[in-house]
């Protein structure tokens, strides 16, 4: 089973998840989780780790993962948080930035991949850059 925990795709990924006849085998929920509040709440994204690496960071998309994994017992759990904009940059973080995460269950182990990207070109496009590296990243898995 698969799960995700979204930030700037909206849900996105679980909209091209769930466009797939049959997804309902193999994926069981999504979380669309934009606030940072949200980040605490839904998937226990802690409030300290926000406050020092901020909502767009591997720490974050590392928990947002492990809280979707947590929250539903899932195998696998795909996290997306970044800045699609046309607002929201910090220095060190432009417009275009995304964390991923990948979470699998193997055995007893949780095992985690994250991955920083930058994608070019206005909030539509770095969204849909997002949605098709995540894809692609959870097939190859």
């Amino acid at each position: 089973m698969v799960a995700t925990a979204e930030s700037c795709t909206g849900g996105w990924i679980a909209k091209a998840l769930t466009d797939v006849p049959g997804s309902s085998q193999w994926f069981g929920e999504g979380f669309v989780t934009y606030s940072d509040d949200a980040k605490v709440r839904t998937l226990g994204v802690s409030r300290a780790a926000l406050a020092r690496e901020g909502a767009v960071s591997a720490a974050v998309a590392r928990a947002m993962a492990k809280g979707a994994l947590r929250r539903t017992g899932a195998e696998v759990a795909v996290s997306v948080t970044g800045i699609a904009g046309p607002d929201g940059a910090v220095p060190g973080k432009p417009i275009g930035t995304v964390w991923f995460c990948w979470v699998e269950r193997v055995g007893g182990r949780t095992l985690s991949f994250v991955e920083r990207k930058r994608f070019r070109g206005g909030r539509d496009a770095v969204r849909r850059s997002t949605v098709r590296h995540a894809l692609r990243r959870l097939a190859a898995r």
